[in-house]
């Protein structure tokens, strides 16, 4: 079973900057529709489903899904899906710490602003961990062709990952998990492929910035700059035509125009990049697959596509 419909949701804390790039199956190939605003998040998969036309759908987000296995040692559930479904019983759960001492395994996310002591290993000894790495899931490592991410749980600075997290869980994905049915969690339920269903939505976790590696473009600049992100238009259509996936005439357009002179112009760029990588998977390029390692499996997570291992 395929996916009828193929979407990438750039995420973030803030509504005016979430944006989804969508591609509907067209014959043997995709027809991809320009960056949009993500909208009401609470109607998200049901609009997709209905896109789809009650078929599979295959959706991408910039955003952690899963816990540091460190953390997840002190937790009695089975995995992380189970997790989720018992954060609803812990009411503080995603209330921003304000100090130290209101961190613990059950208000994880710090801090809710600069303070004196605001270490990431200050943090991790508040939650009862070894040091400031035990913060981070393995995904979140560097590799070899990759700087590291942020850890889930710190949620203050431009590199943090912790608010679009909280934003995300509350909103999407656990009121999903509660009515049951519609949305099947990456890798946590086995290999992508297998998650398409009719009626259903497959979820992964993606990272433009791997996106980019996989498809083999190369960004010179910052993707903040509408002419940097300009240069990449040739690259960008060029592996769209690879994956038979052909842009709409506002697609193209947004491809050549570098997505936009606004602010929001580096979260539309994004949102194209993982559905690439979405579609690059889906064409069997890259692996549906997380490596074999059952805290990765079960309650880390991963990044869809991504073959590299963390180098420590």
């Amino acid at each position: 079973m395929g996916a009828d419909l193929a979407a990438h949701a750039d995420w973030s804390i803030d509504p005016r900057k979430r944006w989804i790039t969508a591609a509907r199956r067209s014959g043997s190939g995709w027809t991809i529709t320009a960056p949009r605003p993500v909208g009401d998040v609470s109607t998200l998969l049901s609009r997709l489903t209905l896109e789809a036309g009650g078929g599979a759908v295959a959706l991408g987000a910039d955003l952690p899904i899963g816990l540091p296995r460190a953390y997840a040692a002190g937790r009695i559930e089975a995995d992380f899906p189970a997790f989720l479904r018992e954060v609803r019983g812990l009411p503080d759960f995603f209330t921003v710490c304000a100090s130290l001492d209101d961190i613990g395994p059950g208000r994880p996310f710090y801090p809710a602003r600069g303070v004196a002591g605001m270490t990431r290993l200050s943090h991790a000894l508040a939650l009862g961990l070894a040091d400031a790495a035990a913060l981070c899931r393995a995904c979140d490592r560097a590799t070899a062709e990759r700087p590291a991410g942020a850890p889930l749980f710190w949620t203050l600075g431009a590199n943090q990952s912790g608010k679009a997290a909280i934003a995300a869980w509350q909103a999407l994905i656990l009121p999903a998990l509660e009515i049951g049915g519609g949305l099947r969690l990456w890798p946590f339920e086995g290999p992508f492929l297998s998650l398409l269903s009719p009626g259903s939505v497959a979820m992964a976790e993606t990272y433009p910035a791997e996106a980019l590696r996989h498809l083999g473009i190369r960004l010179r600049g910052s993707k903040r700059r509408q002419a940097d992100r300009c240069a990449t238009a040739a690259p960008l259509l060029a592996a769209m035509d690879l994956l038979a996936a052909a842009p709409d005439d506002a697609m193209r357009r947004a491809v050549l125009d570098g997505f936009g002179a606004d602010a929001a112009g580096e979260d539309r760029f994004d949102s194209v990049l993982g559905l690439l990588c979405l579609l690059n998977v889906l064409a069997g390029n890259r692996p549906d697959t997380a490596p074999d390692d059952p805290w990765i499996q079960r309650w880390e997570g991963w990044v869809l596509g991504q073959t590299a291992l963390p180098v420590t």
